[in-house]
């Protein structure tokens, strides 16, 4: 198979997933980024701590739209999975942006 058969492949995939997988897609890159801009995470590629955090509280405000979107379609373990990184987000980035 060429690169661009395998490229499209992996486009199709990509379409066929439903809403819910994409939300926690979402909320995953979300919160990757959100460690990275509260100052706890390196940035990727550098040695580098980037923090903003106006970016952050962007990220976790987003995060918690999306967690409430999706409540309804998840067990309640995933719900308290997410719901305690929301507080470990928002602890953190209370605790670094007083710093």
């Amino acid at each position: 198979m060429n690169e661009n058969n395998e490229e499209t492949s992996r486009s199709m995939d990509l379409t066929e997933l439903d809403i819910a997988i994409l939300l926690r897609l979402f909320i995953n890159l979300l919160s990757t980024k959100a460690w990275q801009y509260i100052g706890l995470r390196i940035k990727p590629g550098t040695d580098e701590i980037e923090k903003d955090f106006e970016k952050a509280k962007q990220s976790i405000d987003c995060i918690v739209f999306l967690v409430e979107k999706l409540e309804d379609q998840i067990s309640d373990d995933e719900k308290g999975k997410l719901r305690s990184l929301i507080t470990d987000l928002q602890i953190n980035f209370v605790n670094q942006f007083k710093s």
